[in-house]
């Protein structure tokens, strides 16, 4: 497992691993978190072996500007308005999920869901424009274990290929999670984001 400086090599290096099928954890605006490239589905499998996740509980996905999730994500009027005031920031948008996306990428709904964000953290911005595709994350640690806020303690999560060293991350808890597939906004989970400021009054 190599430990990667936060450089121009070393984001690059974290890329190349990524496109290679490989697991990769890095800091986020809130922890640190577990990366496989979204399209790669070896790549998928292995962070819920990695993690010791349920097969049941979809990854997040993570890019570097909203286009991206072209494909991915039925991304209506409402969702954009969420996306200009929140990100990048630590704000994840439960959208409906396009035709071909899947699990474990995807709720089952109906209808399917996907969940999606932009961190706003310098390292992590590089890294996702560096693989310049959505990449699928979940925080770094085992199931039922804390977050990781060091690389150490990322790196102590066995079967990575390396860990991006962006120092402590800043937060503690996890993103804010926002269901907006239905007709009613809805907080699935509470984070650094009050429920006054997204929920309408």
């Amino acid at each position: 497992m190599d430990l990667l400086t936060p450089d121009a090599p070393g984001i690059r290096r974290a890329a190349e691993l990524l496109w290679a099928g490989q697991v990769v954890a890095f800091p986020t605006d809130t922890v640190y978190g577990l990366a496989a490239l979204a399209r790669d589905d070896g790549a998928v499998r292995l962070v819920f072996e990695v993690k010791g996740r349920p097969s049941g509980w979809p990854l997040i996905l993570m890019v570097a500007e909203p286009g991206r999730l072209e494909g991915w994500a039925e991304v209506d009027d409402r969702a954009r308005a969420y996306m200009r005031r929140w990100w990048p920031g630590p704000l994840t948008l439960v959208m409906t999920a396009r035709p071909g996306a899947e699990p474990p990428l995807t709720s089952p709904g109906p209808p399917p869901t996907i969940a999606a964000r932009i961190p706003d953290h310098p390292v992590a911005l590089a890294l996702l424009r560096e693989v310049a595709e959505p990449v699928a994350t979940t925080s770094a640690n085992r199931s039922g274990e804390p977050p990781a806020l060091t690389a150490l303690e990322a790196a102590a999560v066995s079967g990575l290929a390396a860990v991006l060293d962006g120092g402590r991350a800043p937060g503690e808890v996890p993103s804010t999670l926002l269901d907006v597939s239905g007709p009613e906004v809805r907080i699935l989970r509470r984070g650094p984001i009050p429920e006054a400021d997204l929920l309408p009054q």
